[in-house]
């Protein structure tokens, strides 16, 4: 099965959790650092999930899962061990057309969280189709290496630039050139040293 590549913008979107334990506690942490609208239903829940909810950064309803809870929701994340449970959800998330992942249940997973590398701005997502995610962990180590944490400051300043350029009255195949020349590997050298990027000029 092909799976389609996509970054998601979540900021205020319904979202559901069920389950509050060890595996539910990152996939929620990982909605919340997205800015999403975050309720986990869960009879019990991990401290740092009570205290986000004492914090009312999530909606934390105490109690099992019930159909109704994926009204409205734009994606459920099922983080219980119970394979019935999670069936049944998915069967009822698909109904209403919401987004599903059971954790470590790849035939229950309209999605999967991949491995990835946050630079800042800069994310790298790495999937294995369910097939391995160990695979995918251990490339995610590789590319830490090779992209370093001066990558953030370095496409922040290329943001920067980007919008000056834009900003400026010329050719469009002429600022594209521009902007391909801030991107290369001497760029990057000179940025590091610098802390700034080359000047721009024409040809």
């Amino acid at each position: 099965m092909s799976l389609f590549p996509m970054f998601l913008k979540l900021t205020n979107r319904p979202c559901l959790v069920v389950g509050a334990g060890r595996v539910g506690e990152p996939k929620i942490a990982s909605l919340l650092a997205a800015e999403a609208a975050v309720r986990v239903v869960a009879p019990e829940a991990t401290e740092a999930v009570r205290q986000w909810a004492r914090a009312g950064k999530i909606d934390w309803q105490p109690r099992r899962f019930e159909a109704a809870d994926l009204d409205g929701k734009f994606l459920v994340v099922v983080a219980t061990p119970w394979r019935e449970l999670n069936d049944s959800i998915y069967r009822e998330a698909q109904q209403r057309g919401v987004l599903c992942n059971a954790v470590d249940d790849p035939p229950r997973c309209d999605f999967y969280y991949p491995a990835v590398v946050n630079r800042g701005e800069l994310q790298i997502a790495i999937s294995t189709n369910g097939r391995s995610p160990a695979l995918a962990q251990r490339l995610r180590q590789e590319l830490e290496q090779q992209f370093g944490p001066e990558y953030e400051a370095w496409l922040e300043a290329l943001g920067q630039k980007r919008q000056g350029l834009f900003e400026l009255a010329i050719d469009v195949e002429e600022r594209r050139r521009l902007l391909h020349n801030l991107v290369t590997h001497e760029s990057l050298e000179e940025f590091v040293r610098g802390k700034s990027l080359p000047a721009t000029t024409k040809r």
